[in-house]
């Protein structure tokens, strides 16, 4: 009977047409996620005007989504490992969809911040899990690419968000935004479970499951028998163990698991800054802004972000990421202190729109190519614990961005919010230069990959 090493064959293997379109599943499920995430920010300076209610008594809603995303994050990274990566997806996009849904029915700001909290988990729990399928359904020589062509669907999503407020809440008001956010994920939610296999590195490793793996890769353009034997040399033949946060923070993963952290803690943190409270700064009574202006400035950041992300897993797979990720760090660092002193005109908005998509699209690239970093660190048994709770702790870091960016703006305005936010991306670059596990540039030939997964 034939046996083959799972990890060889995809790794060594083509990335079939089959194997792209499972990867544009994922990223569909991640353009909602983002737009749904989104949706909030866009439309609260309606809410303000609509309820009466200052800026200020919005902060606690807007930072309850990121509290229920950061714990979604933690549990759908367990139960993705424990449970499977698909189910773990598939119900995270039923639970955000449907929450989503019913934030339209809120009459307070007390009421919205509890749908927002319960939409958050659903939210946070999408991303690690959609990662990891990204990851392990690909060849590695194109995992990088792979991983992050599907988080850059995070700013997609958010550009969605932006133009779909600009141009439906001035017509049917705040609460239709939420409605098609709702409807759009349970249509798709329903496609993706007749579409998406499990992960096969999740399956090989359960004997029971072995012919649901080889159907999938057959699928995949493997030729194989129904009766084929799977090894994984990367698991040595180890027995399926539950996956352990204590294994992150032991000797071999101590150093990367908290550069991880704090990378995710403070980039996310400065990221939403720009998401949670531009639509808010530009509509404040000193700057002048328009609703649908202010929407699509955010939205502008976004397509920055889309671009900036799609370059940035482009040269980590061709020049690894230490030097990519320390580069696009720096330079956010740059355009965040051009932004804080440069004068907010809505009548005069060219170079401001330029510098949006600039810095959207460098904090953006930071942001999602950190999943491809962290699903390179751990071994498959803890990835998606790993990947989960990297994101966890970033999401501490996203809770704050509320309470942090207001902060900025009450004592400096906006030079001081975006003097804040070149100030996390100095912490960010430091925490990226401790990593020691980085993704190393392209391996240039099969050959010379097969070599190399031998070796170790």
């Amino acid at each position: 009977m034939k046996t083959v090493d799972l990890g060889e064959l995809l790794d060594g293997g083509r990335w079939s047409g089959y194997q792209k379109l499972l990867v544009l599943g994922t990223g569909l499920a991640i353009v909602l996620d983002g737009m749904d995430n989104q949706l909030l920010p866009n439309a609260v300076p309606t809410l303000i005007e609509e309820w009466g209610r200052p800026r200020a008594e919005f902060t606690n809603a807007l930072a309850l989504g990121p509290f229920g995303m950061m714990l979604g994050g933690l549990l759908g990274g367990v139960l993705g490992d424990r449970l499977g990566r698909r189910t773990a997806l598939l119900a995270s996009v039923w639970a955000f969809a449907l929450l989503t849904l019913a934030v339209a029915l809120a009459t307070s700001v007390e009421m919205l911040g509890a749908l927002r909290f319960l939409a958050g988990v659903g939210l946070g729990g999408a991303m690690p899990n959609a990662a990891t399928l990204a990851s392990e359904y690909v060849p590695r020589s194109q995992r990088p690419f792979a991983v992050t062509l599907t988080i850059v669907c995070i700013p997609l999503g958010g550009a969605l968000a932006g133009e779909l407020a600009a141009r439906v809440i001035p017509v049917y008001g705040w609460r239709a935004p939420f409605v098609l956010g709702g409807l759009l994920p349970v249509a798709l939610a329903l496609a993706l479970w007749k579409l998406l296999p499990e992960s096969p590195h999740y399956l090989v490793r359960r004997r029971e499951r072995w012919p649901e793996l080889t159907a999938a890769l057959r699928r995949m353009g493997h030729d194989l028998p129904h009766a084929t034997e799977y090894a994984d040399a990367r698991a040595s033949g180890a027995p399926v163990r539950a996956a352990s946060m204590r294994s992150l923070f032991g000797a071999t993963y101590a150093r990367d698991t908290l550069a991880l952290c704090a990378s995710f803690f403070f980039c996310l943190m400065a990221n939403y800054i720009v998401i949670l409270l531009l639509p808010a700064m530009l509509t404040a009574e000193e700057v002048g802004f328009s609703q649908p202006s202010a929407s699509r400035m955010l939205a502008l950041s976004n397509y920055g972000g889309v671009a900036g992300a799609l370059c940035g897993a482009l040269l980590i797979q061709r020049l690894g990421s230490r030097v990519t990720m320390l580069g696009m760090s720096a330079g956010a660092v740059l355009c965040a202190l051009v932004l804080a002193g440069l004068r907010l005109d809505p009548g005069d908005t060219l170079v401001l729109m330029a510098m949006l998509v600039a810095t959207g699209a460098l904090l953006n690239a930071v942001q999602t190519t950190m999943y491809a970093l962290a699903a390179h660190v751990y071994p498959t048994d803890i990835r998606s614990t790993g990947v989960g709770t990297a994101v966890a702790v970033g999401r501490v870091g996203n809770v704050l961005a509320a309470y942090v960016g207001a902060l900025a703006l009450d004592r400096g305005g906006p030079p001081g919010y975006f003097v804040c936010l070149g100030a996390l991306m100095t912490v960010v670059l430091v925490a990226l230069a401790a990593v020691s596990r980085h993704v190393p540039p392209s391996v240039r030939t099969r050959t010379e990959y097969v070599l190399r997964v031998t070796s170790e």
